[in-house]
């Protein structure tokens, strides 16, 4: 019995002339524009940098200059494209400036990345106040809309693209440490469902990554930890700690055309701590803790 074919002619073994090509697997992203907020260092380092090995021109947003204009050196001595911008994309008038000067050079992008993100200030829930939430706010969830406002209109009016937004896994499962912070990722990571939901038909993908266990200057996992480097098997299930570059090959399938089926989803990059539980209680430091060392 013959296996049944698709209604609109192709076979199995064609590819549908809407599925776009893939020309280049060296080079997944020639020609496109793409935006990296908090670009210069850490997981916003690595995916900038991988981006314009892949072909990309990279505006790279930043608060920090030294961080920006390493970051642009690094990837222009390797024959890569970039450029920063020092700005603070918590403010309206900074975001407004960055979408002047990326719009200014290319009229559009065609993928976005709303990286920045922090866990600080550390304040417990119970001692915490206004001032600290309006922070967890403006840094985890405020940012990533603006931008995303700034820089969506053109980007469908260029005929789609892809944005992908950098939470954590902590809006995917309960972070007994600070509320607020986890709320703020969960509110991203629903925000990223429901915009693809509303712009897939207008050319738009959106997808957000879940960092976990990942070392970065803003989360040291090593400092202090030299002797539980052996407990890293028994507390992620892929057996060792994440580096930026393995969040930033998620984010180059999801900006690429690899992933052009995909849009809506929230991906854990947490070599499964998500899946095998992630929090524990230490009875001997009675408190919550997630990386290795003895309870």
């Amino acid at each position: 019995m013959s296996e049944p074919q698709p209604e609109d002619g192709t076979t199995h073994a064609q590819v549908p002339e809407n599925v776009p090509p893939i020309d280049d697997w060296s080079r997944l992203l020639e020609g496109k524009v793409a935006l990296v907020t908090g670009g210069g260092d850490g997981i916003g380092g690595a995916i900038s940098r991988l981006f314009a090995q892949h072909g990309a021109v990279v505006e790279i947003a930043e608060l920090d200059r030294e961080r920006a204009d390493a970051a642009v050196a690094d990837i222009v001595s390797n024959g890569g494209r970039a450029r920063a911008h020092l700005v603070d994309v918590r403010r309206p008038e900074d975001v407004e400036r960055l979408r002047s000067a990326v719009l200014s050079d290319h009229g559009a992008i065609d993928v976005l990345v709303n990286n920045v993100g922090d866990y600080r200030p550390i304040v417990r829930f119970h001692d915490s106040g206004l001032e600290s939430w309006t922070e967890m706010y403006e840094i985890n969830f405020l940012h990533a809309v603006m931008v995303t406002h700034a820089f969506l209109n053109p980007m469908i009016d260029n005929g789609g693209g892809s944005i992908v937004n950098v939470h954590s896994v902590e809006g995917q499962r309960g972070y007994p440490g600070e509320p607020v912070y986890g709320a703020m990722k969960a509110a991203l990571a629903h925000f990223t469902t429901c915009l693809a939901a509303g712009y897939g038909r207008k050319g738009i993908r959106v997808n957000g990554i879940g960092p976990d266990l990942t070392q970065t200057p803003q989360v040291d996992y090593l400092t202090g930890y030299e002797s539980s480097q052996h407990l890293w098997e028994s507390w992620a299930p892929v057996g060792r700690l994440g580096w930026p570059e393995d969040q930033a090959r998620v984010a180059l399938f999801l900006a690429s055309d690899l992933s052009s089926f995909v849009t809506g989803h929230n991906i854990p990059v947490d070599g499964g701590t998500k899946t095998g539980g992630g929090w524990f209680f230490s009875p001997t430091a009675r408190r919550f803790v997630n990386r290795p060392r003895d309870l």
